[in-house]
């Protein structure tokens, strides 16, 4: 058996279909004539454009509108004047081939967001890596380049060293049955993908390639995150009747659409989702989510090469508030720094940028951008139930910083006669241990708590969650984190107030039983989690 990360659920029993990482030589040329080579590498770059757009209808067509957007990062990246060019100066100074230089550039790319500590921006490598790729076989001559599944059996499980976007998206549903890749994480687009089709994966299994060979049969474990390498028949019947009773368990799930969270005592639980980008809160209705507990802002200063404006951020906020229909619109503030790095807003290296120069630490000492989103968010407010929150607050100061700044842009709307929700909710995230010790002393002045428990539980048990050699240590059942945990809970009762939690641990199906004896009024979670969140509730 070889033990991986489960990155989307489910059962399959299929042959293994190795897939074979295309080779690509390249060479290095000296150019004289460097403005013909850029033509050529201009010419390859349009020409995959027009492949991703193909693919990306594809995927908008089988998976969803959602999950196509992944490709929509791929063409900024390929309009990116600062990607294409650094491609041009480099070969301009070395007077290099387009290939040559095309790959030197893919390769600082792809260490750059290899080397950040947040998994999300350590996944983006993979989409560098797909687009590069598509690029170099264009200007190799390769100008069908796909990547080819059409030839598979049924029951096949697709082994590579990693999946791209491009690559999942061919995929074949009706003939893959599972994916299991060497590299990769939970939140790689691929794994994200292979959830929307329902493909079971398991993803980090390090040397899977070498040890299966074509034809191999395997057993794919996607709840575990295991695999069973020619299995026996006794083990084959009984992973057969796991997939039988996982997937009617599944459709039974369906029932909870409609229906609100209820405990068999009649307490009536808001089960909310947590989102990255506009397009992913049409998910949350789909699977009978209540809103949004968390709206990460990030993306809106992703990718780019300015600030977004006070303008583009306003139309974001409103557009998602008034797709939510009235239901909450949680907007955390701009969580940025220390590992995740603007091109436009130099910062320090850091040694620890967890525990650096981020998120609201950023937002107090740059007014500029915070008085911005700011101003935004308030906007947005009048267009549905749009609730602000800062992320990372340490101490109260912080937080009542935070709030006099707010005030300052209530001011300035006012003064310009622009509407907003004079009664905005305002809270903040706890996810330091400093304030859900201090919670009592901050429930005076907050409007709720959300508790984000990926941080908390590594900032109080001291053990990166990025770590597997202390993985053991991060767990959200330690009586340390549980009496943090109760502490909020109480002081927000206490106070009036109501407490949500919107960490990993909030769709956990061992930690909502807990939750609910401590009284957790709200629990946001990846939207695939709601149905089954549902299901626990009822039966607690």
């Amino acid at each position: 058996m070889k033990k991986g990360i489960a990155a989307s659920k489910g059962y399959a029993i299929g042959k293994v279909v190795l897939k074979n990482e295309d080779e690509i030589c390249i060479t290095e040329t000296k150019i004289e004539n460097i403005e013909a080579e850029k033509k050529r590498l201009r010419r390859s770059v349009e020409l995959s454009k027009e492949q991703i757009l193909k693919i990306k209808q594809k995927t908008e067509d089988q998976i969803g509108k959602d999950k196509a957007e992944v490709f929509e990062s791929h063409i900024m990246l390929l309009e990116d004047p600062e990607f294409i060019g650094a491609v041009e100066e480099n070969m301009t100074i070395n007077k290099i081939n387009a290939e040559k230089s095309l790959k030197d550039i893919i390769e600082r790319y792809v260490l750059i967001f290899e080397s950040m500590n947040d998994e999300y921006m350590k996944e983006r490598a993979a989409d560098v890596k797909d687009v590069g790729k598509r690029i170099l076989m264009n200007i190799l001559g390769y100008a069908s380049y796909q990547p080819n599944f059409e030839v598979l059996e049924s029951n096949s499980v697709i082994v590579a060293s990693e999946l791209t976007p491009s690559d999942t998206a061919c995929l074949d549903k009706e003939k893959v049955s599972a994916f299991l890749t060497d590299l990769g994480g939970r939140n790689s687009h691929s794994a994200i993908m292979a959830r929307s089709l329902g493909i079971p994966a398991v993803v980090g299994l390090e040397d899977i390639t070498s040890l299966v060979k074509d034809g191999d049969l395997v057993i794919v474990d996607g709840i575990k995150g295991e695999v069973i390498i020619n299995p026996s028949d006794e083990l084959i019947k009984v992973y057969e009747e796991n997939k039988r009773n996982y997937l009617y368990d599944l459709k039974k799930l369906n029932k909870f659409i409609k229906k609100e969270a209820v405990t068999k005592d009649g307490i009536k639980i808001e089960i909310l989702g947590n989102i990255g980008k506009p397009e992913e809160a049409e998910i949350i209705l789909k699977n009978g989510g209540m809103g949004i507990g968390l709206f990460r802002t990030e993306f809106l200063y992703m990718d780019r090469d300015e600030m977004p404006s006070e303008e583009e951020q306003f139309e974001s906020y409103r557009d998602v508030t008034v797709n939510m229909k009235g239901k909450p619109v949680i907007i955390r503030t701009l969580d940025i720094g220390g590992d995740k790095k603007l091109t436009y807003l130099p910062m320090i290296e850091e040694s620890n940028p967890f525990l650096g120069y981020r998120a609201i630490r950023i937002c107090l000492e740059r007014k500029d951008i915070f008085k911005m989103q700011l101003r935004a968010l308030l906007r947005a407010s009048v267009f549905g139930n749009l609730k602000i929150m800062f992320p990372m607050i340490a101490t109260l100061d912080e937080f009542l910083q935070g709030k006099y700044i707010l005030e300052e842009c209530m001011n300035e709307l006012r003064l310009e006669g622009k509407a907003f929700n004079e009664k905005i909710e305002v809270g903040m995230m706890v996810e330091i241990p400093s304030a859900a010790l201090m919670a009592d002393e901050f429930a005076k002045y907050v409007d709720f708590f959300s508790i984000g428990t990926n941080d908390l539980i590594q900032y109080t048990l001291a053990a990166d969650r990025m770590n597997s050699k202390v993985s053991y240590l991060y767990d959200c059942m330690n009586p340390a984190v549980l009496k943090l945990i109760e502490m909020v809970i109480n002081a927000a009762h206490k106070n009036g107030k109501w407490c949500g939690m919107c960490g990993e641990m909030a769709g956990n199906e061992e930690a909502i039983p807990i939750l609910l004896k401590l009284g957790l009024d709200e629990f946001s979670m990846s939207p695939t989690a709601i149905l089954k969140a549902k299901q626990t509730i009822f039966d607690n």
